[in-house]
C-alpha cells in the first residue's frame, strides 16, 4: 500500500507528515511521475519535485519499513527551508507547495496541481452609505479556519468554524472603510463567498491565539470533525458564487489529517493517512507506520495529553 515510514532526521517529524500526505495522494503522484528530469546533477539535487520522485520510487520499490529523506531535506535547505527547527504545518506546506509548482516545467501539470489544490473565493466589500459594491477573486491554498469567534468563545465543531469563516462582518468606527462615492470613511459590511473547490481541500486549524504581551499560546480544546463533508448542506446561498455542476462536486471524504501534540514552542507532528488503493486508516508517525482504526484518528479532535 505504499505504508513506508520516513526517520526523523533531526525535529524534521512536520515535513515528514507533509511529505507522507503529498505521496498517498494518488492524484498528486500522478502528476509527480509526468515531471521534466533535469537535465544535470547540479539541477537535480535542487529540483524539488525531481527529489520527491526519487524518495517516492526508494519508498515504493523497497522492502525496508523506513527510509532516509536526507537528500530531499538537503535540497529544501537550498532553498532556505530551514531545518532542526520546529515548523508549522499550514507555513511549511505552503512553502513546499510554491517550490514544487514554481520547479514544474510542463504548463499542463502546473495547471494540474493547481486544480488539484487550489480554492478560489470572491471577495465582497459594500458600502453602507450608498450603493458602492467591490468585488475580487483570490486564491488560497487553504481554508484557514479560527476557532473562536469575536467573543473569543470556542466554536463546537469543523461545521461551526466553517460558517463563522464565511459569515458576512460588519467594518465600523476604527475599521471604516474610504468610499469614493461617499468621499468619507463608511461603514462596509465585509464578505466571503465561495467560487470553486479542488480535488484535494486542505483546511487549517487555527489552533493558536495571542494572550497578552503577544504571547502565542495553542488551542487544544475537542474540535469534532466528520469522514464525510457536504459544503452545500453547511453554507447558505448568499455564501457561495458558484453554479449547480460546480457545487455538485463540493462533497468530500476525509483522506489525512496532519496532528500537533505538545505546546507553540516544542512538540511533535504526525499524520494519518487513509490509503486511497485499500481505504484503510494508517499512523505515519516518523519512521513508524501501523494501520489503526477511525476511533484512534478521533484523538486528533483535541485535547492537552494526546497519545498517538
Amino acid at each position: 500500500p505504499g505504508a513506508i515510514g520516513l526517520y526523523n532526521v533531526g525535529q524534521s517529524c512536520c515535513l515528514n507528515s507533509l511529505l507522507q500526505v503529498f505521496l498517498m495522494n494518488i492524484r498528486f503522484t500522478g502528476i509527480l511521475r509526468r515531471i521534466t528530469v533535469p537535465p544535470h546533477a547540479g539541477r537535480k539535487r535542487r529540483n524539488v519535485p525531481y527529489q520527491m520522485l526519487l524518495l517516492l520510487e526508494e519508498m515504493q520499490c523497497g522492502k525496508r519499513k523506513a527510509v532516509f529523506p536526507i537528500d530531499l531535506a538537503r535540497c529544501l535547505s537550498v532553498h532556505s527551508v530551514k531545518l532542526f527547527v520546529q515548523h508549522d504545518a499550514a507555513q511549511l506546506f505552503l512553502t513546499l507547495w510554491n517550490l514544487i509548482k514554481n520547479q514544474m516545467k510542463k504548463p499542463e501539470l502546473v495547471e494540474e496541481l493547481s486544480y488539484l489544490y487550489t480554492i478560489c473565493v470572491q471577495e465582497h466589500l459594500a458600502c453602507q452609505k450608498c450603493s458602492l459594491e467591490t468585488k475580487r477573486n483570490s486564491s488560497m491554498l487553504t481554508l484557514p479556519l479560527p476557532l473562536l469567534d469575536a467573543d473569543s468563545r470556542m466554536l463546537k465543531s469543523l461545521e461551526d468554524c466553517l460558517q463563522y469563516f464565511f459569515r458576512p462582518e460588519e467594518l465600523t468606527d476604527h475599521n471604516m472603510c474610504f468610499c469614493e462615492q461617499c468621499g468619507r470613511k463608511t461603514p462596509f459590511l465585509q464578505s466571503m463567498k465561495l467560487v470553486h473547490l479542488p480535488q484535494t481541500l486542505t483546511i487549517h486549524l487555527k489552533r493558536f491565539c495571542f494572550g497578552e504581551s503577544a504571547y502565542v499560546h495553542k488551542l487544544s480544546h475537542y474540535l469534532p470533525f466528520p469522514q464525510d463533508l457536504d459544503f452545500n448542506a453547511i453554507l447558505t446561498e448568499n455564501q457561495c458564487q458558484a453554479d449547480d455542476n460546480e457545487k455538485a462536486s463540493w462533497q468530500y471524504e476525509l483522506f489525512a489529517v496532519v496532528a500537533h501534540s505538545g505546546s507553540t514552542s516544542c512538540g511533535h507532528y504526525c499524520a494519518y493517512i487513509r490509503s486511497l488503493t485499500e481505504c484503510k486508516w494508517y499512523c505515519f508517525n516518523d519512521s513508524q507506520v501501523c494501520q489503526v482504526s477511525w476511533d484512534d484518528v478521533k484523538c486528533t479532535y483535541g485535547h492537552s495529553n494526546l497519545n498517538w
